[in-house]
């Protein structure tokens, strides 16, 4: 890999393990105050919000500066939304200040791949950056479900320094005050980001006129051949797994009788396999192979279903490692075939940013559906079922969908399969 890569990614570990901590925190503190559990599952789709309203926008902005320094100032508002939290803010507000400079964040950290890398290498740095990801997700969540246990807490509450009151007297308040100098890590490698000297492209004076550009780069990515079937698959899977960190953590507490701290660990166990199955794919899959993982999205759905049969923790850690592999093992590959795509028909920032926008609005969609059927009372397992049955059938839908491009469109098909295999 060139020269940067390895600082793009210690700047996406720091971040996205602040983030996951901070998840874990926000649920102890929703519970502490006496929320009810729709406003925890909430926080989900409260961080997705602005990847969708500001999808638009995100990308322009991020083709329009070196994509360092978009990360820097991303990583500067995620600061914000912790601090908002730590002072008092509702965290379902704070969080989603947090999921806005995330939002900014993304277009920036895949799009400066396609800019510094060849065709060729796109699969092992994607497979590369989400098992890094997905391994600051394993530490993330444990590192939050220890911050607010009380033999680390009560360590972190007798931290005092005199003449001086921050007003920290909860657990959860001072696991976000220690998760503050890890987002500031994250800044210190933004920073040192090199340039990759791609062109910029300027905002236009009024931002509105973005809208309609946003649309048609949407219509493009969509209308190709290959860009649909990655971007349809990649939408499925975030938008399942990012509710289903949420839904670990309430089946755990219902199936094996575990607290927050102890569930956050079920998280870590899937986020494992995941990480196995990113990297497998990484030196296994083929660029214009890509879509022969389409099946194993099938099997992942069958065995979120299953899960409801588990009771015991000795098959449910080989169980949850197993179903994050195969995840991880899709992901990677549809992923670089989507940047791949993007990336040829646009400018990489407005290509994440389309991603993100269908990404993000199934994680919004799927996380207000489960926040209002729990409000009426749905179990976690009854959540469980729905999200495997829908995974395994829309992903059986996918299937039929590119092998009806394969049949009716062969010669477009066939160049579209030789640009994957080309560097330039």
């Amino acid at each position: 890999m060139k020269r940067g890569f390895s600082t793009i990614m210690s700047a996406q570990f720091f971040s996205s393990l602040a983030d996951n901590a901070l998840f874990v925190v926000a649920v102890e503190l929703l519970t502490n105050n006496g929320a009810s559990e729709w406003q925890r599952a909430a926080l989900v789709p409260m961080f997705a919000l602005f990847y969708v309203v500001l999808a638009p926008f995100v990308g322009a902005f991020a083709d329009s500066l070196p994509k360092g320094r978009v990360m820097f100032i991303s990583n500067a508002i995620k600061v914000l939304g912790c601090l908002l939290m730590l002072w008092g803010s509702h965290p379902l507000l704070a969080y989603g200040v947090v999921g806005l400079g995330a939002a900014a964040y993304s277009p920036a950290k895949y799009g400066i791949l396609t800019e510094l890398l060849p065709t060729s290498q796109l699969v092992k740095a994607n497979g590369w950056i989400e098992g890094l990801t997905i391994t600051s997700i394993i530490l993330g969540v444990l590192l939050g479900g220890q911050l607010v246990a009380p033999h680390i807490a009560d360590v972190l509450l007798a931290i005092d320094m005199p003449g001086m009151d921050f007003g920290i007297h909860q657990p959860a308040q001072a696991a976000i005050a220690a998760l503050v100098p890890v987002y500031l890590l994250a800044a210190w490698f933004n920073l040192r980001i090199p340039l990759t000297h791609a062109p910029l492209h300027a905002m236009p004076p009024n931002p509105l006129a973005l809208l309609p550009d946003f649309w048609a780069c949407n219509q493009r990515l969509w209308c190709d051949k290959l860009g649909q079937i990655s971007l349809s698959t990649t939408t499925l899977f975030w938008g399942v797994s990012g509710n289903l960190r949420y839904i670990v953590l309430a089946w755990g507490a219902v199936a094996l009788g575990y607290s927050i701290t102890q569930a956050s660990a079920l998280v870590g166990v899937v986020a494992i396999g995941t990480a196995a199955g990113a990297v497998l794919a990484s030196m296994r899959v083929r660029l214009d192979r890509a879509t022969r993982v389409i099946p194993l999205g099938i099997a992942m759905g069958l065995l979120v279903v299953a899960m409801n049969l588990i009771h015991s923790i000795w098959l449910a850690v080989p169980f949850l490692i197993v179903l994050g592999g195969l995840g991880g093992f899709l992901v990677v590959p549809m992923n670089a075939l989507l940047q791949h795509r993007g990336h040829c028909l646009m400018g990489s920032g407005r290509s994440i940013a389309v991603q993100n926008f269908n990404e993000q609005a199934a994680i919004l969609a799927m996380g207000a559906c489960y926040s209002l059927f729990t409000s009426l009372g749905m179990t976690a397992f009854g959540a469980i079922t729905a999200f495997g049955l829908t995974v395994a059938g829309i992903m059986w839908l996918i299937l039929l969908w590119h092998v009806h491009n394969v049949r009716h469109y062969r010669k477009e098909m066939a160049h579209l399969r030789a640009q994957a295999r080309r560097d330039h």
